[in-house]
C-alpha cells in the first residue's frame, strides 16, 4: 500500500501597517447673518506628510432631513464645487492643506442654508475617525449680539460668583465684629447687681 505524500502547510505571513487617525476640528455651532458671506472652518491633524493624495470633501444635511449633499471637494490643488442649485456659485476654497487648513467661504448665506456642514478629509495612509460637524443657524440682519454666547455667559457667571463672594466677605465681617463686642463687654462693663460708688471728699481732704 502506497503511502499518501501529504502536502507541505506554510503558515501565513501577515504585514502589520501602521495606520494613525485624522483629526478634524470645526467649531459646533456658528451664526451667520442673511445675505452675509460666511467661512466655515475647518482644520485637522495628521502625523502623515500632507501628499497630493490628500482631499477635502464638504457634505450639508438641511434642517429636519435625513440625508446629506455633497456639495464641494478638493484634491491635488484642484476644487470641484458641486452642482447642486443651493450652492451653485457660491463656494470659494479658503483653506491650505500644508497648513492642514480644509475651510471654505459660501457667500450670499440664506435661511435655506440652515442646517449641519460636514468636512471630511483624507491623507492616506490616514483614515478619518470621524468627520467635523458644524450646526449653522441663519438669522436676520443686525439679530446678532455684539458678544458671542460664550462670552456673555461667561461674564454673567463671573459676575454671580463675585457678587456671591463679596457677600460671603461682609457677612463674615459682620459676625466677627459682633463676636468682638460680646468678647470686651465683660472688661468695660460692671457686673450686674453692683452700683458705681463714688468716694466723698470730706473737708480735710480725706474720704469719708
Amino acid at each position: 500500500m502506497e503511502a499518501k505524500e501529504e502536502g507541505s502547510i506554510f503558515p501565513l505571513t501577515t504585514t502589520k501597517v501602521q495606520v494613525s487617525a485624522v483629526e478634524v476640528h470645526t467649531p459646533e455651532e456658528m451664526f451667520v447673518e442673511n445675505g452675509t458671506d460666511a467661512k466655515l472652518p475647518c482644520t485637522f491633524t495628521s502625523v502623515e506628510v500632507i501628499s497630493s493624495a490628500a482631499s477635502v470633501s464638504w457634505s450639508f444635511q438641511p434642517e429636519g432631513a435625513a440625508t446629506r449633499i455633497s456639495f464641494f471637494y478638493y484634491s491635488n490643488g484642484k476644487s470641484y464645487p458641486g452642482k447642486d442649485i443651493p450652492f451653485k456659485d457660491r463656494i470659494t476654497w479658503a483653506g491650505d492643506l500644508n497648513k492642514k487648513d480644509a475651510s471654505i467661504i459660501i457667500s450670499n448665506m440664506q435661511f435655506r442654508d440652515n442646517g449641519t456642514y460636514i468636512c471630511d478629509v483624507k491623507n492616506p495612509p490616514d483614515i478619518v475617525v470621524k468627520p467635523g460637524e458644524i450646526r449653522v443657524r441663519v438669522v436676520e440682519k443686525d439679530s446678532l449680539p455684539a458678544f458671542p454666547i460664550a462670552t456673555v455667559a461667561g461674564i454673567a457667571i463671573g459676575t454671580v460668583t463675585g457678587l456671591t463672594s463679596l457677600i460671603s466677605i461682609v457677612v463674615c465681617l459682620v459676625i466677627r465684629k459682633n463676636n468682638s463686642k460680646k468678647r470686651y463687654s465683660g472688661f468695660f462693663g460692671l457686673p450686674v447687681g453692683l452700683k458705681k460708688i463714688t468716694p466723698k471728699i470730706s473737708l480735710w481732704g480725706f474720704p469719708n
